[in-house]
């Protein structure tokens, strides 16, 4: 949806080796030029509205559920005439916060009804005075955005702060962003980490992977190494792939971690099979080496040439390459082929 918009931030996040780097197996000095920033991704996954949550069974009557959600399960099969008939009686006669949110969603988007940036402010307003704390963190948009109303940062701190601190994880997440920023508010990296924490703690990726930066740099918080592994694991599970490629890259140095090559090979190839260039650098460092890994060449110059693929240059690598038979090279060029063939476009995010 537009209002969960794009939120640029200053904090640039390393997807390289750091330059303290134990070994140059996977981190030549020579590599030019590598992806080695990214910044916190603005939340745009998680919507301003979703389901209430089910009750169980026993503690209510199925009928009032069922009414309860009647207006959201027309929202997402796309019956929106419906969902604004059914979410403006929920409003009007059971005073139901979740209702009015989702009609400020959709006169604000123009779904199901003409736009109407007035009406969708009055219901967003509404559902926030109430406690709703999705509305509280809409409604903080649209002062941020100045969408219909005159921009007001102030107020939409204060909004996002209420849903912040209610636990809403992309209300933090994205006032984190503004922290970062500097130019909403103040730059305040301490700030901005108390409230990365918050949307970690919901397993928002995003933030789990910026928090483990965080501490990786010693940026809002103490530096802690061990602390950053720990975010960068729970990243991971949530296939996050830039944790990934820094928690591979923890685990080969041994850097808050147990020295681990093995798996750090295994996280290395779940990322480079995601698309990422770095990540395919990486690994083709370790299958030509045989660190972690069993030493294959040919397999490793297919990863290599992924990569080159999407600009990440690797002189020693090309000096391998070149140094291989005509048949080889053949073989590696024809994995890429097969490769690109069978997977869909990279995933760098």
């Amino acid at each position: 949806m537009k209002r969960l918009f794009c939120i640029a931030c200053a904090l640039s996040l390393s997807l390289s080796l750091p330059a303290q780097a134990a070994d140059e197996t996977i981190a030549p000095k020579a590599q030019q030029p590598a992806p080695a920033k990214a910044t916190p991704t603005p939340l745009v996954k998680v919507r301003t509205i979703s389901l209430p949550p089910q009750p169980p069974r026993a503690a209510i009557d199925t009928s009032m559920a069922s009414d309860a959600n009647a207006p959201f399960a027309a929202y997402q099969r796309g019956d929106f005439l419906e969902a604004v008939r059914l979410a403006e009686i929920r409003a009007e006669k059971n005073n139901d916060t979740r209702a009015m949110t989702l009609l400020g969603e959709l006169y604000g988007e123009g779904v199901g009804v003409p736009a109407d940036q007035k009406k969708s402010f009055d219901w967003y307003k509404r559902a926030a005075d109430a406690g709703d704390i999705y509305a509280t963190f809409a409604l903080g948009m649209v002062y941020l955005q100045g969408v219909g109303i005159p921009r007001n940062k102030d107020e939409a701190e204060r909004l996002f702060r209420i849903a912040a601190d209610k636990g809403h994880p992309a209300a933090a997440y994205n006032l984190a962003l503004l922290y970062l920023e500097g130019q909403v508010f103040p730059q305040n990296f301490a700030e901005a980490a108390k409230l990365m924490r918050v949307a970690a703690d919901k397993d928002i990726a995003d933030a789990q992977h910026a928090l483990a930066i965080f501490y990786q740099e010693g940026k809002g918080v103490p530096q802690d190494m061990k602390e950053s592994v720990k975010w960068l694991r729970r990243a991971s599970r949530l296939d996050h792939v830039p944790a990934t490629v820094e928690l591979a890259i923890a685990l080969f140095n041994g850097k808050g971690v147990e020295k681990d090559e093995a798996n750090a090979a295994l996280a290395m190839r779940r990322a480079a099979l995601k698309g990422n260039p770095v990540a395919q650098n990486r690994l083709a460092r370790l299958l030509n080496a045989g660190r972690g890994i069993e030493k294959n060449t040919v397999e490793a110059m297919a990863w290599h040439l992924m990569a080159r693929m999407q600009n990440v240059s690797d002189p020693m690598l090309d000096d391998v390459f070149g140094s291989l038979s005509a048949a080889d090279k053949k073989k590696a060029e024809d994995t890429v082929k097969a490769w690109l063939q069978s997977k869909p476009a990279p995933d760098n995010s």
